[in-house]
């Protein structure tokens, strides 16, 4: 007795060999592109690595080789013994988890209003935060410097804080709108119904729905905080106990010759933060990349 799937069977025969020998050239090309990418990508990160590791010798050879035979501990430990070292970590610290946190919670109420409320000038507050993102950081740090002056914020890790603060919570902003908008209006009604005040709603409903959105925004803020160099060499000028962890790079840099492995060695400590955060909030991030609650 002949069935439908037997049918089907005998029309088209060995139909999923067919389909592998038509799809695997393709995804083997796709394969092989996203490794080449990934390579060259991480081929960078493994040469600051490798210089790190490598002796004196080594980094200043004009032979260079992609490996050493003699790893060595010499560069971190120049790093590390250079003064107020551990300050510039801590201060680094400071400023980038103030602007996650802070970015985040006001992005979080910001969005959350120009997307549940109607208001006057509501689209012009918008279009006005995509201008904020095209102006360029560095058109800004000159009235930046004086506006910090005026207020008595240089050489403070406050006249850190608060540039970032600005530049991070136009690209928050948008970015959360959707996941805000994503969440349906059903859903806040039922709360309401079921005796849920808007406080409870915004931070045990809506808050938790959208936390996906915040990781990634907040990854955002994260790297551009603990990378910056700009704002921290213009506004901290003789008080270097309020320097971060990108200006004692400069101690590396030598009239008549640069210490490439105490370089590589510091950039090297710089970026761990940044991987072990992007370890922490990986999965978050996938999924506030991804998107956000569907109807």
């Amino acid at each position: 007795m002949s069935t439908p799937e037997t049918t089907e069977r005998a029309r088209s025969p060995l139909p999923r060999a067919g389909r592998l020998r038509v799809r695997r050239p393709w995804r083997l090309a796709a394969e092989a592109s996203a490794l080449l990418v990934a390579v060259v990508v991480a081929f960078p990160l493994y040469w600051m690595v490798l210089s790190a590791f490598k002796p004196a010798g080594e980094v200043q050879s004009t032979d260079a080789r992609p490996w050493t035979l003699s790893p060595s501990l010499d560069s971190f430990r120049r790093v590390f013994e250079q003064q107020d070292f551990g300050r510039y970590f801590l201060n680094s610290l400071l400023v980038a988890g103030t602007v996650v946190v802070a970015s985040a919670l006001i992005a979080f109420l910001a969005a959350t209003a120009v997307t549940r409320f109607r208001f006057k000038f509501r689209t012009t507050l918008l279009i006005m935060f995509l201008v904020a993102q095209m102006v360029p950081v560095e058109a800004l740090t000159i009235p930046l410097f004086f506006l910090m002056r005026d207020f008595g914020q240089l050489n403070t890790l406050g006249s850190l804080i608060l540039p970032h603060l600005a530049f991070s919570l136009p690209f928050a902003v948008w970015m959360l709108r959707g996941f805000v908008k994503a969440v349906p209006e059903a859903l806040e009604e039922a709360a309401y119904i079921d005796g849920a005040s808007r406080t409870r709603f915004l931070w045990q409903i809506l808050f938790p729905l959208v936390f996906p959105g915040l990781v990634a925004t907040s990854v955002f803020s994260f790297i551009s905080t603990w990378n910056d160099f700009l704002f921290a060499k213009t506004f901290i000028i003789s008080d270097i106990s309020q320097s971060t962890l990108p200006m004692a790079l400069l101690v590396f840099f030598k009239p008549d010759e640069n210490d490439w492995g105490g370089i590589m060695a510091a950039s090297t400590v710089m970026t761990l933060p940044v991987l072990v955060f992007f370890v922490l909030v990986q999965r978050r991030l996938v999924s506030g990349l991804g998107g956000a609650v569907k109807d």
